[in-house]
């Protein structure tokens, strides 16, 4: 997989524009409802390329990565992760053009929803709902929104249209008609300034199998004609947040399935929820990484060997799918979800590189999850700055001695004193592969002290043998 500095160079020219002009309001959105779920970096960079467009304007002047990297005290890596989330939560569309291996970007910053959209979106305000808590989520929801003027059957509308007010004059003959005409033609290279209405956060289609949905649902049951654009947009997006599979989602669409066979998407929605939370046991789904980013794969190409196609499936694996896995199927215990979430918000440790450890903490423990031991582990790495699944699993092995004494000094401590059989430990194949790879060595290293002693016993013993004989 491509790295950052593959994607972008400091050299790399850009210049920012802007679909339709950004309002003082939207700051206020932007900072209470896009910012937490963000975070202060993405929300750093949206703002300052939003300071580099003129007032007014639609364009800003070129510029290289360099500077940018200069004006926000910043490295050309962490820009480049914090672009990646500001497209994938709509807030940027970045375009580029490479012309005699020179690139050019043009960042296209784009307007946040408006505050009913967001409250509104069925996914981001989950998001949001999960990441800051009831209280302060219902205080924001009274920040953007006021009370209702009630309009009762008292009042009568006396709003006059245009025709009762405006008339239509007989124009007089008009001269240079050719040039008005030209004048009032619409120039293409032209761009009016001004506010197109956003729309909210895309799932695309290709992340839910919607053939092995229908498959499952008779058409008397619930007609195809049911599944227009709008519903399977909410379909997508609430199969990409609770992670409901096709054969799950076919009971959610049943239940929200009108007297006029007509599929209500508030139903919908409220039925996923229903179901997420009696799965979950009242809880709401974060917003976090589902599978490793991207940015920090490091398997590119197809796996040759046993250690690359576990690299790839760490890589593409979800923690909690791991946990699946792991266990043959069975879903994962609430204790167990919620250690490993707080591990990655907590130590802000990647998907692939949690899934490192949880097999190697798993296989060392007999299969279980010590909370103490995971996060003695876990906070060690975030000191490491570990980010992809190679750089975890080099670490465990090098550092395997360490976390040996951590769990032996943990078992010490329980002030059990009985003696305990003494247990083969199991370890990960990769790990195994490079343990046998030093014994071999060892092994080697250790033959050649054997020869290089018997070596110098006999040119003792020769020394000795000719010191007599010349006695």
């Amino acid at each position: 997989m491509t790295q950052h500095w593959q994607e972008l160079l400091p050299v790399d020219h850009y210049l920012v524009s802007s679909d339709g002009l950004l309002h003082d309001y939207d700051r206020k959105v932007l900072s209470f409802l896009y910012q937490p779920l963000i975070g202060s970096t993405c929300f750093s960079l949206y703002m300052t390329l939003w300071a580099q467009l003129e007032e007014n304007r639609l364009y800003s002047t070129p510029s290289t990565h360099h500077s940018l990297m200069n004006l926000m005290d910043m490295n050309l890596k962490s820009i480049y992760n914090a672009r990646l989330k500001l497209e994938g939560i709509g807030l940027l569309k970045t375009f580029v053009r490479t012309e005699d291996d020179v690139r050019s970007f043009v960042y296209e910053l784009r307007p946040p929803l408006t505050p009913e959209q967001f409250f509104l979106d069925g996914m981001l305000n989950i998001y949001l709902y999960k990441k800051i808590g009831k209280n302060q989520y219902m205080r924001l929801k009274q920040f953007f929104s006021d009370e209702k003027i009630k309009k009762d059957k008292h009042y009568n509308e006396i709003t006059k249209q245009f025709q009762d007010v405006f008339a239509s004059a007989n124009l007089p003959s008009i001269q240079h008609k050719e040039e008005m005409i030209q004048k009032l033609h619409y120039e293409r290279d032209m761009q009016f300034i001004g506010r197109n209405e956003q729309k909210s956060v895309k799932i695309t289609e290709s992340v839910f199998d919607f053939d092995l949905l229908l498959a499952g649902l008779k058409e008397s049951l619930v007609p195809k004609k049911a599944f227009h654009p709008k519903v399977k947009e909410a379909i997508s997006k609430l199969a990409f947040l609770y992670g409901i599979d096709p054969i799950q989602m076919k009971n959610i669409v049943v239940s929200a399935l009108s007297i006029d066979n007509e599929i209500d998407i508030e139903e919908l929605r409220k039925s996923a929820r229903d179901w997420y939370q009696f799965e979950y046991q009242d809880n709401l789904p974060s917003l976090v990484d589902r599978i490793q980013p991207v940015v920090h794969h490091t398997q590119a190409n197809e796996p040759k060997t046993k250690e690359e196609e576990l690299i790839h499936y760490l890589e593409t694996t979800s923690p909690r799918q791991l946990l699946v896995d792991i266990s043959g199927g069975a879903e994962p215990s609430k204790t167990d979800l919620q250690m490993i979430e707080n591990v990655m918000f907590n130590q802000k440790l990647l998907p692939g590189v949690v899934n490192v450890l949880i097999q190697y903490v798993m296989l060392k423990t007999d299969m279980k999850l010590s909370k103490s031991y995971v996060e003695k582990i876990a906070s060690h790495w975030s000191r490491k700055k570990i980010k992809t699944v190679k750089e975890a699993m080099e670490l465990a092995k090098n550092e395997h001695r360490q976390y040996m004494e951590w769990a032996q000094g943990k078992k010490e401590s329980r002030g059990n004193n009985k003696k305990t059989p003494i247990r083969i430990e199991k370890l990960p194949s990769w790990f195994i592969k490079q343990k046998q790879e030093v014994d071999q060595q060892q092994s080697v290293q250790n033959d050649e002290a054997d020869f290089e002693m018997k070596k110098r016993n006999l040119e003792k013993k020769l020394k000795k043998y000719k010191s007599g004989g010349e006695s």
